[in-house]
This record gives C-alpha cells, structure tokens and sequence, in this order.
C-alpha cells in the first residue's frame, strides 16, 4: 500500500492499520490530538465501520478501507461538496484502473458510487471544527447481502482488484480533484463533472427522508450540492439529505 508520487508531492502522508474502529473516527481522534493533514489512514479491516445516518458498513479483510485527514481545507458549510469530489476520484480511479467497466460506472446523490444499479462504494464526510475527514469505501471482494440498496463487488461483476491496486490511483485522483475544487471556489466544475456521470438524471426517482417518501423527476444538483426534484405537480423541491432509490432499486420499492 503506498501513495502516489504526485499525492505524495501535495503533502500527504499514509499511515495504515491491520484492523481499526473505523478510519474516520481515528482520523478525527488524530486531529482533537493535533493532526492537520493531509493525512490518508488505510485499515485491512475495521471493527466498528460506520455510513451515513448511523449505519453499521460491513467491514471485512479484503475491501478498501481509507479515511483522508483535511485541515482548513475550506470553510466547514462547503465540507459537504466533498461528497461530489470523493465520488469523482473514486470514479476517475476506477475507470482509469479497469477501461472496461467505466461505461457501468455512475454516481448516485449524494456519495455512492455504483455498477450497473449496485452500490460498489460509499462516501462519509465528516467535519469536527476545521478538521474534515473523508472516508471512502470500496467493495473488492465482499459486499452485503439483503441492504435496502443492492449491493456488488468488484470481484462480482469480473474485476479481480486489491485494495492496494486501487489506493495508489485513488489517492492520485483525490488529489487532482481536490486542487481542481480549490477549497470550494470551483465547485461548479465539480458539479458539471459530477452530473455528467450521474445515475437518474432526467428521470423518475423515489427520495426516503427522515420522516417521508418523495416521487419525482431528478432536475440536477443546486449550486450548493442538494438534489432538486420536479415534483407531479411541477413544484421543485431542494433536498439537502436522503436515500435515492432509481432503476431496479425504485421499481423493487413501488
């Protein structure tokens, strides 16, 4: 496992575990200790892996498992675009790693990347302070079984990959799309990228928010990130956080 020359060049450093908690609490524990970043924590395998919302993100030997330490990395109200950026060097990695499977690779609002209609990997973002952690997940060779989502893994859809195959050009990527936002005051390029590779767009998706359920026409992502959903009545809506259910994944929930 190492880093990149041009990651290197940029100023960050690797440290990487057998097993760990989780990646981003130890990237957040490292920064109330002092740590600035950049910094990439890797583990082969963590015991308390956690997603979006509080969910447990199954975490076993084999599947990459990185966390990147940023400090005044940008004003905390724009730690939320690094969703979009994560998710485009994670596609940018991928697709440069496998040619073959970029054509089956989309983005899903706000941090999953997909194949096909499965989710291959997951984005959390989180911010403490001036300190942001990015945590990526990448499903090598095991995914869960009966999510809400369907789920894949490389190995599943025939790319046999490790996670040392895919953190070097992983943190390449991250770090060309981190300079290509410049601390937020070019997310509207990010924001192009990211909705030429979106699954859904233009077309029907359900959204599960905290407390219901909205059918619509997914119209684009605001200049601050949130899903804008045409609804039946032609109201748009901005939504700032939710699950998006599209393909297969909407019919099987109708």
């Amino acid at each position: 496992m190492q880093l990149d020359p041009t990651a290197a060049a940029a100023g960050a450093r690797l440290t990487i575990h057998d097993t760990i908690g989780s990646t981003n609490a130890e990237g957040l524990a490292r920064a109330r200790a002092g740590e600035r970043g950049p910094l990439w924590i890797v583990a082969r395998q963590q015991s308390a892996g956690r997603g979006r919302r509080g969910r447990v993100w199954v975490s076993e030997p084999g599947n990459l498992y990185a966390s990147l330490v940023l400090t005044d990395a940008a004003s905390p109200e724009r730690f939320p675009e690094l969703s979009f950026v994560a998710a485009l060097a994670l596609y940018d990695a991928l697709s440069g790693c496998f040619p073959s499977l970029a054509a089956r690779l989309a983005l899903k609002w706000p941090n999953d990347l997909l194949v096909d209609d499965s989710k291959l990997a997951g984005i959390l973002v989180e911010g403490e302070g001036s300190t942001v952690v990015i945590g990526i997940g990448v499903n090598c060779i095991h995914h869960p079984d009966g999510t809400e989502f369907p789920a894949t893994d490389l190995a599943a859809v025939g790319v046999r990959a490790t996670p040392e195959h895919l953190f070097t050009p992983l943190s390449a990527a991250m770090a060309s799309r981190l300079t290509q936002w410049d601390r937020g005051a070019r997310f509207a390029a990010i924001r192009s990228d990211w909705l030429a590779r979106a699954r859904g767009l233009g077309k029907q998706i359900r959204v599960a928010l905290a407390e219901q359920e909205l059918t619509g026409q997914f119209e684009t992502i605001d200049q601050g990130g949130r899903l804008v959903l045409r609804l039946a009545d032609g109201a748009m809506q901005a939504i700032t956080a939710g699950d998006v259910f599209t393909g297969a994944s909407l019919a099987a929930r109708q």
